[in-house]
């Protein structure tokens, strides 16, 4: 029983020592219509976040395109995450043209396999949408420090900032 006296479902499968602080059941709709998170309402921030995962799940698993990993979920991400990793998806063979122009030492198949994800998402975001420059590059580091290694959040700091100065 939860905090405020409802049942959880029995689709949950809790254990005796499980808490839940709360339950809302929302009507049932079909999956397409879902959409992962709290209302269906993220940040930008957590919606980037999520595209990132998939990303990165994406080239782990081989898949091609990489906007097929979300054919794979129960529940689709926040729009934002999904434009994000479908643009990515679309425009990859062009990303992966300019990471490799942009890069001074640093051949694209021996990038750590999360910042190569991350570059391809920032390139996406500064050359295919009206997303700020600053912000683009500001959360992609920020993702960077979170998720890879100590030296990362230079490096696509970096290597998003040489993208921008030659943006047409």
């Amino acid at each position: 029983m939860t905090d405020h006296g409802t049942e959880p479902p029995p689709e949950l499968h809790l254990d005796d020592g499980d808490v839940v602080e709360g339950v809302e059941i929302i009507e049932d709709r079909p999956a397409e219509e879902r959409s992962s998170g709290f209302d269906g309402v993220g940040t930008r921030r957590e919606a980037r976040e999520r595209a990132l995962a998939l990303l990165y799940e994406a080239e782990q698993r081989q898949l091609a395109p990489a906007a097929s990993v979300l054919d794979d979920l129960p529940v689709l991400p926040e729009r934002f995450a999904c434009e994000l990793v479908v643009g990515v998806s679309d425009h990859l063979d062009a990303i992966d043209a300019i990471i490799t122009e942009h890069s001074e030492s640093w051949p694209l198949e021996r990038m750590p396999a999360l910042d190569r994800a991350l570059l391809r998402l920032g390139i996406y975001e500064l050359r295919w949408t009206d997303v700020p420059t600053g912000a683009v590059i500001s959360e992609a580091v920020e993702l960077a420090k979170r998720y890879s290694t100590d030296d990362s959040h230079r490096f696509v700091n970096g290597m998003l900032a040489r993208v921008a100065d030659t943006r047409a």
